[in-house]
């Protein structure tokens, strides 16, 4: 009996040890994997601004955010353990996927790029004529040069896998992303676009890259509709169910009739439009052509994005401003719809 006892005893003594062995050898290999680049094929430059007074955990986070390291822990452990952790410095930096993470330790160490930083707001549903005047008046760009290098996506497709998805010689119309930005005084032009791709790519890769399939809708398509719907809708709650209207048209082979698209095409953004304006000839105009745009008509935010692929779930087919507030009177048919419109 006392020899069972003493064997079951060495059996959990071995079972442990087999399990911290297994332990420690599956942490290192994981250490292991995690200081080697992430990726050994084609690089991708990607440019990182770290600013002042960012704590290690920040600066972690933003390594692993825009895909240059593989764990946020062992980039945390690296760095302390190298006695170098209070030594990263702020900076813009130009790193690639191609960097282990030692190098990349290095180079933040390094200090990177570094001036006065300024920032700028475009508001969503700014066209990139808007965006361009905007970036202009305020003396962070030229004109002339932004709308060149915004008008051809080739300028940015090396960088940028969905630009890939649009139609040869698109411009950047819908995707440079809406956001408040801060950037060094003496950024570029083609760092200025670059950070608003950079931020479109984010949302596009967590809200939309996988509702493409599901909606049977290519990339283009849902950044067009969701431009219509940060365009058409005043009020976030109402956001899904503006795309159900489109959606619920497109399905049915109705012309989608949005003000937004022919306010696009005159280039000026008219409260009413006349009967007229609705019938100009262009193939933006949703009165005249079935389906959507060739392409976006404004840049959306990210609710407007979300929206577009992910409509209400409701029969709707027409809506009408009624309330003081932007709010719609939604209906599924013709009659309830002219109902619904205020009365003059």
């Amino acid at each position: 009996m006392e020899m069972i006892k003493k064997k079951k005893k060495i059996s959990f003594i071995l079972i442990i040890i087999i399990l911290i062995s297994l332990a420690i050898y599956s942490w290192r290999s994981h250490y292991k994997s995690s200081l080697e680049p992430m990726t050994t094929d084609d690089s991708n430059e990607i440019v990182i601004d770290i600013p002042q007074g960012s704590s290690i955990n920040k600066i972690s986070d933003l390594l692993y955010e825009n895909g240059l390291i593989k764990s946020k822990f062992v980039f945390k452990l690296q760095a302390r353990s190298s006695n170098v952790a209070s030594k990263l410095k702020a900076g813009q930096y130009e790193l690639n996927t191609n960097m282990d993470l030692n190098t990349i330790i290095e180079h933040l160490t390094k200090g990177g790029k570094s001036g006065d930083t300024i920032r700028f707001t475009i508001p969503e549903g700014y066209e990139l004529v808007q965006i361009a005047d905007k970036l202009s008046e305020e003396g962070f760009v030229n004109k002339d040069k932004f709308i060149e290098l915004t008008s051809n996506k080739d300028n940015f497709e090396d960088r940028y896998e969905f630009l890939k998805e649009l139609d040869e010689g698109q411009s950047l119309e819908g995707y440079l992303f809406p956001s408040t930005y801060e950037i060094y005084k003496d950024a570029k032009e083609e760092d200025i676009v670059s950070k608003m791709l950079d931020e479109f790519d984010k949302v596009y890769k967590k809200d939309i890259m996988n509702k493409l399939d599901e909606l049977d809708i290519s990339l283009n398509e849902a950044v067009t509709l969701a431009s219509i719907v940060e365009r058409e809708a005043k009020v976030d709650s109402e956001r899904p169910l503006v795309s159900a209207v489109f959606h619920n048209r497109l399905d049915k082979g109705m012309m989608l009739q949005s003000c937004a698209t022919v306010q696009y095409i005159l280039g000026e953004r008219k409260e009413n439009l006349s009967t007229a304006e609705t019938q100009t000839p262009s193939p933006y105009n949703t009165y005249i052509n079935k389906g959507l745009p060739p392409g976006p008509i404004a840049s959306p935010g990210e609710k407007s994005l979300i929206a577009a692929v992910n409509p209400a779930d409701v029969d709707y087919l027409f809506f009408v401003l009624t309330g003081p507030d932007g709010t719609h009177t939604f209906t599924t048919n013709y009659e309830d719809h002219m109902n619904a419109k205020p009365k003059k």
